[in-house]
């Protein structure tokens, strides 16, 4: 195949990614198209539909995650892969895993207008459940796929609302039975979800390796106290909890990683009786997996110092495990110089953030291409690129799919 014979659109790239948009469209001008919803189920199908007139095998698995495999001259090799999600948070943005997909979908498309062909097959995924917005933890779908987590433990999970993944799957009618094939390797396209490209005037990042990350639940037990009681002797839950949560954000500091309390809980919640539980998320990630487990050892001796000190219990349970992971070096050399050919400045990074690449990785030959996103701001309604920065990465990764595949 010469590959100058594809012509992947920008443009168009730019189109579906805003009509996709529509699906779960907030009045803030974000997404909440949370994983195995009805909106998620119409934005798959919106997928299915286009990759299909494209004549891609559809593939469908027992988790929901489905991908459309483009057949190459060489049928004994393995599929090169890429791809990202289509799930959203919440309060979500039009562009994080979504850009990923579509890229790959206009990949396919300029292959199919050209009658160009690979030699090894082409394989677009879409990914379940990979923010965990829903259903934590987050990457469930290709965390199933690489034997990661069990099925049952996937399938299993449930929702803040006691409703069950495989039940929902079910439901919207996007559960299957096929198996992925085995890749010679993944490729994935992202924002980056950070400020360095864009306050360095880069568009194009090589992903070299993924941060380690550890998260906990922390509850603290104290006792109920009407708000007319006196201050002392009372086992308030939450004032034992907020110096707690304070030390995630300074160990964070103090170590060079990141600290997130994303969630809480407190009960009974009345407005004039001090809580007796309070229950929060732990978010800690940094690239030294000894400063990580270290910053996790001080939270649990500053929880222990808290308890004793106020009459009260806490608990620091583990909740998810990601080590760090290096990235394919070939297929990292794939992206520099695509990058360099054409003509974007571009830089060697790591990603702070878990994606499905990074669980991908630890079975397939893996990558990333980062773009930037505007004052580094995602999962949010704000979330925004240009449509430069979104051409930049579908042209890169086009040329590295295409290398990969020859």
């Amino acid at each position: 195949m010469n590959r100058s014979d594809p012509a992947p659109s920008g443009a168009r790239l730019w189109a579906d990614l805003h009509e996709v948009a529509r699906i779960g469209a907030t009045p803030r001008g974000g997404c909440d198209r949370q994983a195995l919803t009805a909106l998620d189920g119409e934005a798959r199908a919106w997928l299915r539909d286009r990759a299909l007139a494209l004549g891609c095998t559809p593939l469908l698995d027992r988790f929901g995650n489905m991908a459309f495999l483009r057949p190459g001259s060489d049928p004994a090799r393995q599929p090169v892969a890429f791809g990202s999600h289509l799930d959203t948070q919440p309060t979500g943005g039009k562009f994080d895993g979504v850009l990923g997909v579509l890229a790959g979908l206009e990949i396919l498309r300029a292959l199919h207008e050209a009658g160009a062909e690979t030699a090894a097959p082409l394989l677009l995924v879409n990914w379940t459940n990979e923010e965990g917005a829903r259903f934590a933890p987050p990457m469930q779908g290709s965390g199933a796929a690489m034997g990661i987590f069990t099925p049952q433990q996937v399938l299993d999970t449930r929702d803040p609302a006691g409703a069950r993944f495989g039940d929902e799957l079910a439901r919207i009618g996007w559960g299957g039975d096929d198996a992925l094939p085995d890749m010679a390797a993944y490729l994935e396209l992202h924002i980056e979800q950070g400020p360095e490209l864009e306050r360095e005037g880069l568009s194009i990042g090589t992903v070299t390796h993924a941060l380690a990350q550890r998260w906990y639940e922390v509850e603290v037990t104290g006792e109920s106290a009407h708000g007319g009681s006196r201050m002392e002797g009372r086992r308030d839950a939450l004032m034992a909890a907020l110096p707690l949560m304070a030390a995630v954000e300074a160990l964070a500091l103090e170590h060079g990683g990141r600290g997130t309390v994303g969630q809480l809980r407190i009960g009974p919640g009345s407005r004039n009786v001090a809580p007796e539980t309070c229950w929060f998320s732990v978010d800690t990630r940094h690239g030294d997996e000894a400063l990580l487990a270290r910053m996790g050892g001080e939270l649990r001796a500053r929880a222990a110092e808290i308890a004793a000190a106020r009459n009260v219990r806490v608990e620091v349970r583990d909740f998810w495990h990601s080590p760090g992971q290096p990235f394919d070096a070939r297929l990292c050399g794939f992206i520099r110089d695509a990058a360099r050919k054409r003509g974007y400045a571009a830089k060697d990074m790591p990603t702070a953030i878990g994606h499905d690449a990074v669980y991908v990785a630890r079975r397939v030959p893996t990558a990333m291409v980062f773009v930037p996103c505007h004052g580094g701001l995602s999962h949010n309604e704000a979330e925004s690129i240009t449509p430069e920065w979104a051409e930049a990465g579908l042209l890169v990764l086009a040329d590295a799919v295409l290398a990969a595949a020859e």
